[in-house]
């Protein structure tokens, strides 16, 4: 039974990497995972995106570069400050700078790196290095 998209999404693409496989297909399609997908895609983690129409839901096809050593969902959905993004930082990435949190601000969706730039807080959503 499909609970949380987002997480299912998240967790094939990591399955997918490590299994050294170079496309993944995701299903259901959500505007959420889509724009997750851009995140990761504008970060460098992931190749080439689209999305296929199947008359239901809709399906993504991602193009994987072999870039991504881990990725998931964060439950639950801690609300965050704007300056209190190191903490999670420390929490959720390996080290300091690398990889990235993802946010959702009043925004949009967007790294935390650029939530900080614009002095936004938000919820987590989710985290990739």
């Amino acid at each position: 039974m499909l609970l949380d998209p987002l997480a299912n999404a998240l967790s094939k693409i990591q399955n997918y990497e490590r299994a050294r496989k170079r496309e993944v297909i995701l299903a259901p399609a959500s505007k959420l995972v889509g724009e997750i997908l851009r995140i990761m895609q504008a970060e460098g983690f992931v190749g080439d995106f689209e999305f296929i129409d199947d008359g239901k839901a809709g399906k993504f096809r991602v193009t994987l570069q072999g870039k991504i050593n881990g990725c998931g969902v964060i439950k639950p959905r801690h609300s965050t400050k704007k300056d209190e993004y190191e903490g999670w930082e420390k929490r959720y990435l390996p080290a300091a700078g690398f990889g990235s949190l993802v946010v959702s601000t009043q925004q949009g969706v967007m790294t935390h790196k650029k939530a900080m730039e614009l002095g936004l807080g938000g919820r987590l959503l989710a985290y990739v290095y």
